[in-house]
Formats: structure tokens, sequence, C-alpha cells
């Protein structure tokens, strides 16, 4: 049996259901769909600054932009190796974000793309696709703002699919499928906006190490 056409209102509805696609490499066209018995979650007031981090980003030298170069994004963190991210996924991100559902937050320096992260979004719900990172701790400034924008745009879930070490350095949790179902559903019940709050400067995002420890 034929598998329906992936349309951007199709993969909203998966989002909402809790599942999400998945290919097995970047020349492979097809998908399949991902609905883990284990999910990684980002806890919005759990994410750790470490001493190392709130340094790093009080030294600054970098500049936070949203949605500034979301297609830069995207293909970023699909040129690795091993990818999951196919020529059909690509285009459907680039479609959500178009409408206004998927976004990007990017790390710049010395007027380079040095890392980022991008997700799609619905109600209060962040769902983390893929990050990157070209100089050392993009990524954890990356997710350092990102975090500060869910919590100051009223999002409660920042879904990042899976756990990784990385991710578990940073804060993140596993939870199980019925727990995630359960705050999934809180979360659409409510409206986040992603693109309204101010970005903080670094040294107030550094200091709020101090402040939560």
């Amino acid at each position: 049996m034929d598998q329906p056409e992936l349309t951007p209102g199709l993969l909203l509805r998966a989002y909402a259901a809790g599942i999400f696609p998945m290919s097995e490499s970047r020349d492979d066209p097809e998908l399949f769909w991902v609905d883990p018995l284990r999910r990684g979650v980002m806890p919005l007031d759990g994410f750790h600054i470490s001493r190392s981090l709130a340094r790093r980003l009080r030294r600054g030298g970098f500049e936070v932009t949203i949605d500034r170069a979301f297609k830069d994004v995207v293909a970023a963190c699909a040129d690795r190796e091993e990818t999951w991210i196919n020529d059909v996924l690509f285009g459907m991100y680039s479609q959500l974000h178009t409408m206004g559902f998927a976004h990007s937050l990017e790390i710049w320096m010395d007027e380079e793309l040095a890392g980022g992260v991008y997700g799609v979004t619905l109600g209060a719900a962040f769902f983390g696709e893929s990050m990157f990172s070209r100089r050392t701790d993009a990524s954890k400034i990356a997710l350092a703002f990102l975090v500060d924008r869910l919590r100051k745009g009223g999002f409660i879930l920042f879904d990042t699919q899976f756990l990784t070490d990385h991710l578990k350095s940073l804060g993140g949790k596993e939870i199980s499928r019925a727990s995630y179902r359960a705050r999934l559903q809180e979360a659409l019940s409510r409206q986040g906006d992603f693109t309204a709050p101010e970005t903080p400067s670094p040294a107030v995002l550094a200091q709020r190490r101090t402040q939560t420890s």
C-alpha cells in the first residue's frame, strides 16, 4: 500500500500526533515515521549553563539572529557524513518556514555562519530538528539562546526527539512515550510565540547561571 504524499499539512498533523519523519540518508528518497518509546526533551527551566559556557557567553564575539538564514541552517545540519535530512524533508521544512511553522536561530562569528539550530513550532511546543556547529561552542551558545527564547515566548515543551550525550550534559532528559504525549497535548492547547521575544545580551544570559545555580 502506497504511503500518502508528504505535504506540509500532513507533516504538521504528524507532529501533533507525536511522530516525526526521517530518511536513512541524504540520497534516499524514502521516508519512515518515528515514534520513540523514550523521548528526549529539554526542560526549559533546567538548561545547564556551565561555568565554561558562561565564560564563553561573557566573552562575546558573536551575533545571534532569528530566521535570517533558515535554509542555510538546514543545509549545514545536513552537511555531514550521515544525515536523515533528504531533499524531500529539506523542501518540507522550507515550506513550513514560509508558512511560519519552522524557525531557525543562527550564531555568526566573524560575519560567517558558525552554528545554529532549527525546528518546528505548534501551539506552545517546539520540535527541535537538528543543530550544527562550525566553531567551538557554537551549538551550545545556540541552544542557550533558544531555550531563553522559548521560555520568554510562552513555550512549555522543547522536544529534542532523542537524548544524546551532548544534550544530556546540558540538562536534557528522557521521558516515556505516554508522558511525552500528555505534555504534547498540554502544549498544543496553548500558544507560544517564537519571534516576539527580544534576544538578551550574552552577558545577561551568562548571569542567569548564578541566578539558577
